[in-house]
């Protein structure tokens, strides 16, 4: 009994620290207000070079000469594997249940402003990545951090993130995830929980073994299968629905400025719930601005930092504009979104139902969960280990794989609400360095981005053509294979 005390008592404490990280009054602005910095001094990059990079990121998929680890195209699905998850769902069904409708609206405004913060760590994460003694790729804000920001600060900020992300892996990265997994399938299939954690055990133990590369081939079929499942689904609930979407859309314009009335199980919002609401949910589907992608787009093959940035860019597009968009107006105009707060768990898969039959709509929901919370363990893993190869050195990467292949079993095995509560404050600690390095950066990001486009504006260019460029700009960025990790770029160049 002492300890089921305990345990509330540090869960609320952990909630009140969590709520004010995650509160209207620091990390909502503060992840708005840089995407929107961003945007301003990027001049829109992520309207005026979408398409070409949907092109880039989607069809040419590798950047031929380019040096990486796995290819452009892995990289995105890798960060897209560990951010389209429960909270496209889950997350959507709780900003709608809250703040009504208009919330969507303003989860679409996060996602826009949050290309430019995923393209801007994007960048960076590429700008200054290092090769470990092994030859492998590393880079995030553990690395530009550092290496961007002279100094203590930069030291700083660079080890706040790192012991962050490491903690957040085993979070939101892997109990609520494996405990997603376990759920799903005890719920649709009736499959045993322990079950579960055997096959997560081995399938995540196998995948891991491999490293990057072996998760980057993993995901890259993966990735693209589970959203077209829960897409495809998604599309026949709104053909058939059809008749609703303009007045769906109504709602969610009208609302996003006015709040939304009490209607059914919905107890009524007001405006800055509404946008609360869809900042804090939009936040946290599409991770822009966390820093967490940027490990992933570190490792890709290409040959200039913009390249990668504008790939990753289109991570957020797929996930807040197709995949969010997807779930809210499949909420809307089925009528479910004013089902009550206490419903938002099943709500998704309430919506689907009345679209496809209570048998095929569940089903899909369930599967698109646990494939969803699957890839999230695998690109969370990478993230994880790369950060404690950052804390404790190369030693600690096979023993991060182990324990964090072990964890999956408590997860898949345990009621974790201290779990969730523990992880959303540790994603909030990730971010807010991240943040603040991105704003101190943002001058050179902005002055390399414009440079380079000036050279490429179609990213087209030839490996040998941006080379020339390079030699002609004075900045060589590429990692040495030869250097020590530690050694930045500039410091490289300089010797």
């Amino acid at each position: 009994m002492e300890e089921q005390t305990f345990a509330s008592q540090l869960n609320d404490v952990l909630g009140t620290i969590s709520g004010f990280v995650w509160g209207p009054w620091l990390l909502i602005p503060l992840l708005f207000g840089t995407g929107l910095v961003l945007t301003i001094r990027l001049r829109g990059v992520q309207f005026r070079k979408l398409g070409a990079a949907l092109r880039h990121g989607l069809l040419d998929r590798d950047d031929e000469g380019g040096e990486g680890d796995i290819s452009q195209y892995q990289a995105l699905t890798t960060a897209l594997a560990a951010t389209v998850g429960v909270g496209n769902i889950v997350g959507v069904a709780t900003a709608l249940s809250i703040g009504g409708p208009g919330a969507l609206f303003w989860m679409w405004v996060t996602g826009l402003v949050g290309m430019a913060s995923k393209y801007a760590e994007a960048f960076l994460g590429v700008r200054f990545r290092t090769t470990d003694k092994k030859g492998n790729i590393s880079g995030g804000p553990q690395r530009y951090l550092e290496h961007g920001i002279k100094g203590g600060l930069g030291k700083f900020l660079a080890w706040f993130f790192a012991i962050a992300a490491v903690i957040a892996s085993f979070g939101i990265g892997n109990l609520t995830q494996a405990n997603a997994v376990a759920e799903g399938l005890k719920d649709t299939f009736d499959i045993d929980p322990r079950l579960t954690a055997v096959f997560l055990f081995v399938g995540v133990g196998a995948v891991l073994m491999g490293g990057i590369k072996s998760i980057g081939t993993v995901t890259s079929g993966f990735v693209p299968m589970m959203i077209v499942i829960y897409l495809g689904g998604g599309i026949i609930v709104l053909i058939k629905h059809a008749a609703e979407i303009p007045a769906a859309f109504g709602m969610i314009f009208s609302d996003a400025f006015t709040g939304t009335s009490a209607v059914g199980g919905f107890i009524g919002s007001s405006i800055i719930i509404v946008m609360q609401m869809g900042f804090a949910r939009g936040i946290f589907s599409n991770e822009s601005g966390m820093g967490s992608a940027a490990v992933a787009a570190s490792a890709a093959k290409t040959s200039h930092p913009v390249r990668q940035g504008l790939v990753s860019m289109t991570q957020t597009f797929i996930d807040t504009i197709i995949v969010v968009t997807m779930t809210g107006l499949v909420i809307v105009t089925t009528g479910v979104w004013d089902l009550g707060a206490d419903q938002a768990g099943v709500m998704t898969a309430r919506a689907y139902s009345a679209g496809l039959g209570s048998d095929w709509g569940g089903m899909i929901v369930s599967v698109s969960v646990v494939f969803f919370a699957f890839s999230t363990l695998l690109g969370w893993s990478y993230y994880g280990e790369r950060n404690a190869q950052r804390v404790f050195g190369d030693w600690a990467s096979p023993i991060y794989r182990m324990l964090f292949t072990c964890v999956v079993v408590v997860g898949a095995t345990t009621e974790l609400e201290l779990a969730w509560t523990f992880a959303d404050l540790a994603n909030g600690l990730m971010a807010l360095p991240n943040l603040i390095g991105l704003l101190i950066l943002s001058g050179l990001i902005a002055r390399e981005t414009k440079a380079y486009l000036d050279f490429d504006p179609t990213l087209q260019a030839t490996p040998e053509q941006v080379e020339q460029f390079l030699i002609d700009s004075g900045n060589p960025w590429r990692t040495d294979p030869n250097r020590a990790i530690d050694i930045p770029h500039e410091a490289q160049d300089a010797k």
